[in-house]
Formats: structure tokens, sequence, C-alpha cells
């Protein structure tokens, strides 16, 4: 199973406490449970910690800053490029019915104030897979 899918298939609880790691880059069970929606215990903050750090996807760290203290900090083991394709691809797959095309589209809508320099990089995109496609 590759890390994106793994991710994508945690329960719910496991999966809010990565996603609060990514959006932060690194925290401490502390700081998790106070970004937590209708936060369970301390205690079960740090079994889902625990369990994250068993199935590979969270990290053990040193807390930066030079601190120094009994507090953990865990840190998401995953490049975020990674975890991006693979939250986009199960957007796409659920909201879009499994079309890019659409899923752009719809983005597109939403962006009133792309700057030409971003219109221009989209174009290029857009000729590249052209050129692919053949």
């Amino acid at each position: 199973m590759s890390e994106s899918s793994l991710i994508l298939s945690l329960p719910r609880r496991e999966r809010e406490v990565f996603e609060l790691l990514v959006t932060a880059g690194q925290a401490t069970a502390g700081e998790l449970l106070e970004g937590m929606r209708d936060p369970p215990s301390y205690s079960a903050v740090r079994a889902l910690l625990a369990r994250l750090e068993g199935r590979g996807v969270i990290e053990r760290r040193a807390p930066s800053g030079g601190a120094s203290g009994p507090s953990i900090v865990y840190a998401p083991v995953p490049q975020k490029a990674e975890l991006r394709e693979g939250a986009l691809k199960s957007m796409i797959s659920t909201f879009f019915g499994g079309s890019a095309a659409a899923a752009a589209t719809a983005l597109l809508g939403m962006s009133r104030d792309l700057s030409a320099d971003d219109i221009d990089k989209l174009q290029d995109m857009i000729d590249r897979q052209k050129r692919e496609a053949g």
C-alpha cells in the first residue's frame, strides 16, 4: 500500500491528527489536542500518535529552537507533495467522478484573481499535456 493510500485509509481521528501535523509541520500532543474538533482526552491523543508512529507516517523529533523539557514533538514523515497528490486524487474521485478536467474547471471558476503569470503556467501545463497525449 502506498503512503498516500495508507493516509487516505486512516480512521477519522488518526487522519485528523495527521492532517494537523502536516499543517503545523510539527507539534506536541498538547498542541494537537488544542487544534482538534471535539477533542478526546490527552491520553487518547497520545494513543493516536503512537498508532500513527507505528504505521510509519509520523516520527518523534527533538523540539525545535533548542527547547528542552519533557514534551515530545511529532512530525509527518511523507513529503507534502505526495500528500497533496493523494488528497487531490481522492477529492477528484469523490467529487468529480474521476475527471481532473472537471476539478480544474471548478477550481478555475473559483479563482477570480489569477495573475497573468499563473495563467501562463496553467496554459504551459495544458500545452504539455496535449503534446504528451499525442
